[in-house]
């Protein structure tokens, strides 16, 4: 049977930026840039986003598209007789399962948001409870249950219907909605009386703020933010090669995908530092800033319930088009690797994922006491197994697969990347895909691996 392929150019880039546009730009990234001193974090963050990011976009891709397969089968298709590359593509495949089992209950979290400012939860809700109203969805397994099985069930029905009539059709919608309003949010935050602090310190590098944190702490944390943004290293963006036509090349496209993804990270700064400066609220707030900090901003401000609305159908969209992506992955390789039926892949997968994500919903109320590593949280403890183990080490077993003889090689690696229309690769890259960038990945595995 002939693989599917996109319908078109535009549905493959917003795919794949879907996938790369996740929680990480519009949730961590701001509150990373607020804790690490703004603006000279924010230029580390593009830095890194081209010397690494890039690269490594371009090697998964590769691999997608010269396999014409997903995880597993991808490496034996390139891989020399014997050898065992494969074998991580079963890492590949394990980790995108856990990264669902936690992925679905925040992207849960940002629908139940949604609804709450939409149906008016929040508008009775005083100044400084907001911590009140994430504490009690926390503690609800049956309200964090519901929004996790909505997420899993629409998701794998939209990817039911294939590549294109379901994910391509469906994520051109989210990402239009997404970067429409994106900028509406960014103009309104902009345009709150007192936002050009906020504006001030995210955009204007200041000496002062980088002594603050330490210059090493500032860069480790853009290296890391800027790796873990694509999620590469876990076949996520692979399938998407191997779906993708060879009109264009590899480096073109990549480019193109990783410059959506910053905008939409950049721009998620707009919405919220100038909102913070205006309300005098401090931007490093941590991961309870989406969830506590700016539901607080949405009461006090004029018009609040609808800017609230926006703002979480925004992050909804934000999480879906990652879930969906990743779920494509979870549905290809049993159908690569034993012919399964689309529709059977569908039915196995929701009903795994859906068991195996109730962990994740149970960790905050019933199994409140279960740590899995060190005093983590199941949450804490799925996510340091993804982003700090599986996406370094796999980023970097990707990147040797692609550069060194015994793996696909150079040659073979280069000839696929510049193939089609387009930027082309170098070739003189080679001594710094070989021998610098596993090593600047190597340093994100031993510095997450730090406790």
């Amino acid at each position: 049977m002939e693989r599917e392929k996109f319908g078109s150019r535009i549905g493959f880039i917003l795919v794949s930026a879907g996938c790369a546009i996740g929680i990480g730009n519009v949730w961590k990234f701001p509150y990373m840039a607020g804790q690490n001193g703004g603006a000279i974090f924010v230029l580390f963050y593009l830095l890194f986003l081209v010397i690494m990011g890039i690269p490594v976009m371009t090697m998964e891709l590769s691999v997608g598209r010269a396999s014409r397969k997903s995880a597993v089968l991808g490496y034996k298709t390139l891989e020399k007789e014997g050898s065992k590359w494969h074998i991580h593509g079963w890492f590949c495949i394990a980790g995108c399962y856990l990264l669902m089992m936690y992925y679905t209950t925040v992207s849960g979290w940002m629908l139940s948001y949604a609804w709450k400012f939409m149906t008016g939860k929040f508008d009775g809700v005083v100044s400084g409870g907001a911590a009140d109203v994430f504490g009690a969805m926390l503690a609800s397994p049956a309200e964090m249950a519901t929004f996790m099985i909505i997420t899993v069930v629409v998701g794998f029905a939209v990817l039911n219907f294939g590549v294109q009539r379901g994910l391509e059709r469906v994520t051109k919608f989210m990402m239009t909605g997404l970067l429409i309003l994106i900028i509406v949010l960014a103009v309104h935050s902009i345009m709150l009386p007192g936002a050009g602090e906020g504006l001030k310190f995210y955009l204007e590098p200041n000496v002062e703020n980088v002594k603050n944190v330490g210059l090493f702490n500032l860069i480790v944390g853009a290296m890391n933010q800027a790796f873990f943004t694509l999620s590469l290293g876990i076949a996520a963006m692979e399938i998407f090669g191997s779906y993708m036509s060879k009109d264009k090349s590899i480096l073109s496209e990549s480019i193109v995908i990783i410059c959506l993804d910053t905008f939409v990270a950049i721009m998620a700064g707009l919405i919220i530092f100038p909102a913070c400066s205006a309300f005098g609220v401090s931007p490093d707030a941590g991961p309870s800033l989406v969830f506590i900090t700016l539901p607080e901003l949405f009461i006090n401000m004029a018009g609040g319930r609808i800017w609230g609305t926006l703002f979480f159908i925004f992050m909804s969209f934000a999480s879906f088009s990652t879930v969906t992506a990743v779920f494509e992955n979870l549905i290809a390789w049993p159908i690569d690797n034993w012919g399964w039926s689309r529709n059977k892949s569908v039915g196995c997968n929701v009903f795994f994922i859906l068991i195996t994500s109730l962990p994740c919903v149970f960790g905050y109320n019933i199994w409140s006491d279960l740590h899995i590593i060190g005093a983590r949280d199941v949450l804490d403890s799925e996510d340091f197994i993804v982003s700090n183990i599986l996406l370094p080490a796999g980023a970097i077993i990707y990147t040797l697969f692609c550069v060194i003889k015994s793996g696909w090689g150079f040659d073979g690696y280069i000839k696929e990347v510049n193939e089609g229309k387009g930027m082309k690769m170098s070739a003189k890259l080679k001594p710094y895909l070989t021998y610098v960038l596993p090593v600047l990945i190597l340093v994100i595995l031993i510095v997450g691996l730090i406790p």
